[in-house]
């Protein structure tokens, strides 16, 4: 959590005198009669953790070819540290791509593995020995510098994939789907591992992921992608909170939606599910008769046997299903409409009596402030 802190406090995205150090202007890619990436304009500033995050199928791997060099835009450009870099190959650009396979030379020690590019670079003996070192001791590597990568573990080839990118010091990283490979609870441990070395030596990382958690986790700022664009940008905070599309607000965590109709002014919006308004705050200002969508996230979500106190947003249905994480519940409320809704509890007490159970009348209630209003 002391990385996300730091990382918002210099948000160089919101200073209007920082120059990005790579660029995306107008940037589509083509297959045939397929569009991957559809006109894409993006930012990504020095020293940011950036995750391009979306479903299979949705160009966000297409996107970090281009910026690899892999494939060539069909049309825009993509600039590096103020470099046009479109028509440039993959090897002369400041870059360089950790793959989800890893892709370690098995005939070759770890250390070997690291030095390989290295050597590739013509770079001098004593120069070459001092960056693996420095790579291995980085990664926490350094007693397994002689081991074949079958001798390892699966985070451990990750390591030595990571030091191996890192050694050559570019200024942008690219990772693939990098923990893809990797169990869960492994996963989440090398997750901030990751973004501990990341805010060490300070290069821009570029990540792919389709995992919401891992993008909530390690990214300064998540670009999420839909059918080849880009729905929204924003810090993990922005992302989640204040999404700006019913696709994003979708896409990321758990949300309830209720289709409604804007009152005019700010405040009020027509809601036939529920069969009275939805009252809300800070909403943009909307004409009124049009059609919104209110979104509340589960957490937001109060539940219990009595009615919410006056000023509150509320409804009232039967427990339907009950899914028990073991530090939470959510429940799964049927309102009389038949329209279903969401609601979090923290389990926090042993054998608490005062659990709910399926097919008990319960109200829901949520504050006007955490109702947010989407229009597209």
């Amino acid at each position: 959590m002391q990385a996300a802190v730091k990382r918002e406090a210099i948000a160089p995205w919101n200073d209007p005198r920082a120059v990005p150090l790579i660029r995306f202007e107008g940037v589509s890619k083509r297959f045939g009669d397929f569009t991957a990436v559809e006109h894409v304009d993006l930012a990504i500033h020095k020293g940011e953790f950036f995750s391009l995050l979306g479903a299979s199928g949705c160009g966000k791997t297409t996107l970090l070819r281009m910026l690899a060099g892999f494939e060539t835009p069909t049309a825009g450009r993509i600039l590096i540290d103020g470099q046009d870099v479109t028509a440039v190959p993959p090897y002369e650009r400041p870059v360089n791509m950790m793959f989800q396979s890893y892709a370690l030379f098995p005939h070759m020690s770890v250390a070997d593995n690291i030095a390989f590019g290295l050597k590739q670079d013509g770079l001098p003996k004593d120069m070459i020995k001092g960056k693996v070192a420095a790579a291995l001791d980085l990664v926490q590597m350094g007693r397994f510098a002689g081991r074949k990568p079958h001798q390892l573990s699966g985070g451990q080839r990750q390591r030595v994939a990571l030091a191996r990118c890192l050694a050559k010091e570019p200024k942008v990283l690219l990772l693939d789907e990098p923990l893809a490979a990797l169990d869960k609870k492994l996963r989440e441990a090398t997750q901030l591992e990751l973004v501990n070395i990341q805010d060490r030596v300070g290069i821009t990382f570029v990540m792919v992921t389709h995992d919401q958690g891992e993008a909530m986790t390690m990214s300064s700022r998540i670009g999420v992608m839909n059918a080849g664009r880009i729905e929204q940008v924003g810090s993990p905070v922005d992302i989640y909170e204040y999404p700006g599309t019913r696709f994003v607000a979708d896409f990321i965590g758990a949300a309830n939606m209720f289709e409604g109709t804007a009152k005019g002014g700010a405040g009020a919006v027509a809601c036939p599910e529920l069969d009275h308004d939805l009252s809300v705050q800070g909403a943009p200002p909307v004409e009124a008769g049009a059609a919104v969508t209110v979104m509340v996230r589960p957490e937001k979500v109060r539940i219990g046997r009595d009615r919410p106190e006056p000023g509150l947003n509320w409804a009232e249905g039967v427990v339907s299903d009950i899914a028990y994480l073991g530090d939470v519940s959510i429940f799964h409320v049927r309102l009389a409409s038949g329209r279903k809704v969401q609601a979090l509890r923290t389990n926090l007490h042993h054998g608490d009596d005062s659990l709910l159970t399926w097919d008990e009348p319960v109200f829901l209630g949520w504050h006007p402030a955490d109702s947010l209003v989407l229009t597209r």
